[in-house]
């Protein structure tokens, strides 16, 4: 009966490696990707005074201000999509990883509880608003006011009053997936 009992454990300790293994290797690439995010904001920012600075500094030339929507989308973007994975790898661990390890511990306590206990926080939703409300004052507000700030100057040129309009567009449509993507649910 060991014998049996040894044969049964060995798939289930090396099934069990391999799913701590990808717990590891996915935390890791979780973290990497917060600090990416982080830099990010500190980018949009350096990039936002500069290109402020420019057109500051460069009176009579405000087709400059259309460079501020490229930048903003740009980066804003690559916010969103490293956000986008930081938040599917904790569904994956919490969803998929976590009940995998509790079959082959044979535990009825659940594991890897963080990936869905801090949705509970009485002020998650109001966290989230306001991360809403900063990803889009950061990204898409900056962007859209140099756009109207283009349209309202002296000397619109035809040809960039239509780029100014496409990038009113792209910006306005890359907030409504930011918008939309807003996870303010306190659901695990």
């Amino acid at each position: 009966m060991s014998e049996t009992r040894l044969d049964d454990s060995v798939p289930d300790d090396s099934s069990r490696a391999v799913l701590l293994a990808e717990y590891e290797a996915l935390k890791a690439e979780q973290t990497s990707r917060i600090v990416l995010r982080d830099r990010l904001m500190y980018a949009a920012l350096a990039a936002l005074a500069a290109t402020l600075a420019l057109v500051v500094q460069a009176a009579g030339r405000p087709y400059l201000l259309l460079l501020l929507p490229l930048v903003c989308v740009v980066l804003g973007w690559t916010y969103f999509v490293n956000d986008q994975k930081i938040s599917a790898i904790g569904r994956y661990l919490g969803r998929h990883l976590a009940p995998s390890l509790e079959v082959l511990t044979h535990r009825s306590e659940q594991v890897l509880t963080w990936e869905s206990v801090h949705r509970c926080d009485p002020l998650r939703r109001l966290d989230k608003s306001m991360q809403l409300a900063v990803d889009l004052l950061m990204f898409a507000v900056p962007a859209l006011l140099s756009v109207v700030l283009y349209w309202t100057a002296d000397g619109v040129r035809a040809d960039l009053l239509v780029v100014s309009i496409a990038e009113a567009l792209v910006t306005l449509g890359f907030a409504a997936r930011v918008i939309v993507a807003a996870d303010l649910s306190t659901r695990a």
